[in-house]
């Protein structure tokens, strides 16, 4: 089993920016592919990124490309999304979300095993 906690989450004005961390615990951490997803209200879940194992591939949603970075710190069990230039569409809970290792990073839900509680981003205009 692996356990994952949000947090990070908050209010912030458009064009400004948050840092989101997901701490994991259980399994070896350094052993799993990491993802990044939101839900808006009304909205289904959709993907916003994910990252290798090693850190040495990531892949972003269209809508947060330029914008956002994942990054994943193998020593303390942590993965990170840090999210630039925020923007009223970028309201929505944002979980983190990961599984075994594989070939190809997974973008969507169901490639994905065990989820957070999620965390709540709002960007007021």
């Amino acid at each position: 089993q692996v356990q994952l906690v949000e947090s990070g989450g908050g209010l912030v004005q458009a064009g400004g920016s948050l840092r989101l961390s997901c701490a994991a615990s259980g399994r070896t951490f350094n052993s799993f592919d990491m993802g990044w997803f939101r839900q808006a209200p009304g909205k289904e879940r959709e993907f916003v990124a994910a990252i290798k194992w090693l850190g040495t591939s990531t892949i972003y949603a269209e809508s947060v490309k330029g914008r956002f970075i994942i990054s994943k710190d193998n020593a303390r069990n942590t993965v990170y999304l840090q999210m630039n230039s925020l923007k009223p569409e970028d309201t929505a809970v944002y979980y983190c979300s990961a599984r075994r290792a594989s070939v190809q990073l997974g973008t969507t839900i169901r490639d994905y095993d065990y989820w957070g509680q999620g965390t709540r981003v709002t960007v007021s205009s």
